[in-house]
């Protein structure tokens, strides 16, 4: 059957994972989930099929196809019924190998992606704490530079792959000062000494391991950074959109499957003489179902569409994540509906579905969280680019090379007008003080409030105050601030020249800022000075 994203080469591959499935999965997954762990060679094999390095080069092991037979992998690895294996495989290759491909060392590269895509090593991602989920900002977690190593301290939680993998990606904070611009990756190998594991008891996902993880000065080389120290933010932030659409590409397969086993069962279930499928409130039910499901479908193959295609989007990896996983919690509500008693019983697959279809919601950001992403871009206007594009920018402006301009700069409004000025401030001190002449006005009211500290290398600490409908500037760093500034002061002069696009100026170190939500407001309170007058 034509397709207008799968090709016949997509499709065959796609009946080398059902049977993989079929004859490796499907015959073994109960004992998994009660042993609630995934053997080794389940992952060998995979790798020994090309499974695990469906984008990786070749290079290193991989098969270097396009991103349809991402698609295709994951789909089929959710029709199978079983989320912890999806689970695994996906936080394997998909988040903590991924980082290393995309940011690693060619070192690092060597070390890991090899054998990861061979499934002699499985991989995890550390993000989350205990005091800090979706606010990747607030991580706690520590490493400290001492010559030649990293000594990390702290904790992570949640961590899929964390007990039983072989290394893990973690987010540290290896500036704690600058905010999220002090944010760094690191690889820490199992059996690393001062690196321990507890696994987690948890209601769905069985099959695959979760677990708190603990750092108590793990020492591990400089080498094993990915990419640039103070960059793991912008990392994280990047990869979440891939994160986001795979959480929608298995949510959408995964209720798929559970409709497949709620239409089989209603077809041998009878009640009242005849059977369940001649019901109308059962058949219109799970016609409801049937076309949110497709109509969800469809949108989220227009996203990976714009992931196939390099397109950073944000916007619509948010809404196909939002919309899949809260579809998957209500189709399995819905169907363990109608098998009655029997969709409670452990036997019944709609049980197992009903509990893995649940974290869904919460995994990768809540439903809560892409919403207020969505809000940002839909309303607030917020422009949101990729890293990696962000750092070939600065990578040839360090080269002399012309750059092109952005039409947004990421996470800042761009004024609606600009006020006249006779003559535009050229240096770092009197660009601060004309801030009362840049405000715009509509933009501060009596709620806002806020104590900036501007230190600037060259020409002294100035303080800006937010308060009461007013600001103010002091030559000097007054009161506990809100947000730290620092930056040379012919940097600083160069970002509101509009010589250097902000975000790259951060992204190379140029400028450090403590509080980088509270920056973004700060900003989009007053006009550029490159703005002036147009």
């Amino acid at each position: 059957m034509a397709h207008q994203y799968f090709t016949e080469e997509h499709e065959l591959f796609r009946q080398s994972v059902k049977q993989f499935i079929d004859n490796e999965v499907k015959p073994n997954v109960v004992k998994w989930e009660k042993d609630e762990k995934i053997p080794r060679e389940v992952f060998t094999k995979m790798g020994e099929l090309g499974f695990l390095g469906i984008n990786f080069p070749e290079a290193y092991g991989g098969t270097a196809n396009d991103f349809w037979y991402s698609v295709v992998y994951l789909e089929e690895l959710a029709k199978a019924g079983f989320a912890g294996i999806s689970a695994a495989s996906s936080v394997h290759q998909y988040m903590a190998t991924n980082h290393i491909a995309l940011a690693g060392s060619e070192e690092l590269k060597q070390r890991y992606l090899p054998k990861s895509i061979t499934g002699e090593f499985v991989g995890s991602i550390a993000i989350t704490e205990p005091g800090a989920g979706s606010d990747v900002a607030n991580i706690r977690t520590t490493a400290k530079r001492e010559g030649d190593y990293y000594i990390i301290n702290g904790s992570k939680t949640f961590i899929t792959n964390g007990v039983y993998g072989n290394f893990v990606t973690v987010a540290c904070k290896t500036d704690p000062a600058a905010g999220v611009g002090g944010i760094s990756l690191i690889v820490v190998d199992s059996g690393t000494p001062g690196y321990s594991q507890k696994k987690l008891d948890k209601m769905g996902w069985k099959s695959s391991d979760t677990g708190e993880l603990f750092f108590d000065n793990v020492k591990v080389p400089v080498s094993n950074l990915v990419g640039n120290e103070g960059q793991g933010f912008f990392y994280i932030m990047e990869s979440f959109q891939l994160e986001r659409l795979i959480g929608g590409i298995l949510a959408v397969a995964g209720a798929e499957d559970i409709i497949n086993v709620t239409l089989k069962y209603m077809e041998e279930r009878s009640a009242f003489g005849k059977p369940l499928t001649k019901f109308q409130v059962l058949r219109h039910k799970l016609v409801d179902m049937i076309s949110e499901v497709e109509i969800t479908k469809q949108f989220i193959y227009h996203c990976c569409w714009m992931q196939a295609n390099g397109q950073f989007a944000v916007k619509e990896c948010s809404m196909a994540k939002m919309k899949a996983t809260e579809l998957g919690k209500t189709v399995a509500d819905e169907c363990l509906q109608v098998f009655g008693g029997y969709g409670y019983m452990s036997e019944y697959p709609i049980e197992r579905a009903y509990r893995d279809a649940r974290v869904g919601t919460i995994v990768a950001g809540t439903t809560e969280i892409m919403k207020e992403i969505i809000a940002k871009t839909v309303i607030d206007k917020i422009n949101y680019e990729s890293t990696y594009e962000t750092m070939r920018q600065a990578a040839n402006q360090t080269k002399n090379e012309p750059v092109a301009s952005s039409k947004t700069d990421t996470q800042i409004i761009q004024p609606k007008a600009a006020p006249i000025m006779t003559s535009l401030p050229q240096t770092a001190r009197e660009i601060l003080h004309s801030l009362p002449q840049r405000l715009k006005a509509d933009k501060l009211d009596a709620d806002t409030w806020g104590v900036f500290h501007f230190m600037m290398e060259g020409e002294g600490d100035f303080t800006i105050t937010l308060k009461e409908s007013k600001v103010t500037v002091e030559e000097d760093l007054i009161g506990d601030p809100t947000c730290n500034v620092k930056a040379k002061a012919k940097d600083y002069v160069d970002i509101e020249l509009g010589k250097i696009n902000p975000q790259m100026a951060f992204m190379m170190g140029k400028i450090k800022i403590s509080n980088l939500a509270e920056m973004m407001k700060f900003m989009g309170l007053f006009t550029p000075v490159h703005k002036l007058g147009q």
